[in-house]
């Protein structure tokens, strides 16, 4: 293969990356469809006490899908899975996904956005 062959076969891999980035990026600044929500409820106080190996809390979080990023998560588990951490202990935590509200009261479990809503008096997402 001749030189200028090879300059114009690596330009091409290269502009073909550089577009795969720019639209990876573009797709991961886009707003998720709960985002104002997601940040509602950290307004509001809730408090979402969770632990990474926990499927109840990874089905919580799917749930807001990209917006998860802006939950109002702590997570409780060590990074081995076999403790917690003492802010978890310190408050009481005993499972998850445990839900704390501004009023003190608590939830646990899959909490449905209706009563999510209910709770903080954040709008209900469309």
């Amino acid at each position: 293969m001749n030189t200028s062959r090879r300059i114009v076969m690596w330009s091409v891999v290269v502009f073909l990356v550089a577009v795969g980035i720019g639209a990876s990026v573009s797709y991961s600044r886009r707003p998720g469809q709960y985002d104002s929500f997601a940040q509602c409820l950290t307004e509001k106080g809730a408090v979402f006490y969770g632990a990474f190996w926990c499927p109840h809390c990874q089905n919580q979080k799917a749930a807001f899908g990209k917006s998860a990023r802006y939950l109002p998560y702590v997570e409780c588990s060590t990074p081995d899975g076999r403790g917690q951490f003492a802010l978890c202990t310190e408050r009481g935590i005993e499972g998850y996904p445990t839900w704390e509200f501004s009023d003190g009261s608590r939830e646990s479990g899959e909490v449905t956005f209706a009563r999510l809503a209910e709770k903080t008096g954040c709008p209900l997402p469309q």
